[in-house]
C-alpha cells in the first residue's frame, strides 16, 4: 500500500507539474503576442499618414458646364476701363491684366524624411485644385546634407480660371483668416510689376482639414503681371481687392447683376 501510494504522489506531481509548465507556457505566449500587438499599435499611431492625391477623386459638380470666374467679369466690366481713366492708356493693350499665379513651397525637412513632401504636395493639390510640380535640389550642398538631385520643394502655377478663382478665394476667404491681420505689405513688388507675398501657415485656407495636419507650414505666392511699372501693377491688384496696408476701406469685387423689371 506505502508503494502504490508513493507511486500516485508521484504521477501526480508529475502531471500537475507539466499542466503547470504548459499554463505558464500558455500565459507567457499570450502576455508576448499581446506585448507585439501592442508595440505594433503604437508604432502605427507614431507613422506619418500617407499622402493622397485628391486631384483624381469624383465631386459633386463633375460633368456639369463649369462657370466662368466672377473676379474675371469684374475686370473686364470695371478694373479694364477704371486703369485706362487712371493713367491714361490709349491703347487697350497698354491696360495691364494678371498672368499668371505661382505658389512656391521649400521642405528642407525633405532630405532626411521624404514622407513629409508627399503631404505638403497633397495640401498645395487641396488648395489649388491643380497637382504640383516636386522641384528638385541644382546643386550639392555638403553642409546641409544635400545632393543634387533630390526633392525639396513644390510649386505651383495657375493660369486662367484657376487662377481667378485662387484669387477670389485668396481674397475674400484666406485673408480674414490670418492672425493679426493688418493687411498687406505694399513694399514686395520686384520693380517690374510682379508682387510676392508669404504665408505663414496653410491653415487659412478653408480646404485644409486642421485634424489632418502633420506639420504647420507656409509657402511663397507670387502674382505676375503684364504691368511694366510698380504703380500700374499695384493699382492692378488693388481694384482685384487685395486689401494692402493703409487701405481704409479696401476695394471689394462686385459683379453687375441685371437690373428687376418695374
Amino acid at each position: 500500500m506505502a508503494t502504490k501510494d508513493k507511486a500516485g504522489g508521484k504521477a501526480g506531481g508529475k502531471t500537475a507539474g507539466k499542466a503547470g509548465g504548459k499554463s505558464g507556457a500558455a500565459k507567457g505566449g499570450a502576455s508576448a503576442k499581446g506585448g507585439a500587438q501592442k508595440g505594433g499599435k503604437a508604432n502605427k499611431a507614431g507613422q506619418t499618414r500617407q499622402a493622397q492625391d485628391f486631384t483624381k477623386r469624383d465631386h459633386a459638380g463633375a460633368g456639369l458646364p463649369v462657370a466662368a470666374p466672377r473676379l474675371k467679369a469684374h475686370y473686364e466690366a470695371t478694373v479694364r476701363g477704371v486703369l485706362a481713366t487712371q493713367f491714361g492708356f490709349g491703347n487697350p493693350n497698354q491696360i495691364p491684366t494678371l498672368e499668371k499665379i505661382v505658389l512656391n513651397c521649400g521642405v528642407g525637412e525633405a532630405v532626411k524624411q521624404p514622407k513629409v513632401l508627399d503631404l505638403v504636395v497633397e495640401e498645395l493639390a487641396l488648395i489649388t485644385g491643380q497637382k504640383p510640380v516636386r522641384r528638385k535640389a541644382k546643386k550639392s550642398v555638403a553642409n546641409f546634407g544635400l545632393r543634387e538631385g533630390q526633392e525639396i520643394g513644390a510649386s505651383v502655377t495657375l493660369r486662367g480660371s484657376k487662377m481667378w478663382e485662387f484669387l477670389d478665394r485668396f481674397v475674400t476667404v484666406a485673408c480674414p483668416r490670418i492672425r493679426d491681420f493688418r493687411g498687406l505689405g505694399t513694399k514686395s513688388f520686384d520693380g517690374r510689376g510682379n508682387y510676392t507675398l508669404g504665408i505663414k501657415e496653410q491653415l487659412i485656407f478653408p480646404e485644409i482639414n486642421y485634424d489632418m495636419v502633420e506639420q504647420i507650414h507656409g509657402f511663397d505666392i507670387t502674382f505676375v503681371t503684364s504691368a511694366t511699372k510698380d504703380a500700374h501693377a499695384f493699382a492692378l491688384l488693388h481694384q482685384l481687392g487685395m486689401p494692402f496696408r493703409g487701405d481704409d476701406k479696401p476695394v471689394t469685387p462686385k459683379v453687375a447683376q441685371p437690373a428687376a423689371a418695374a
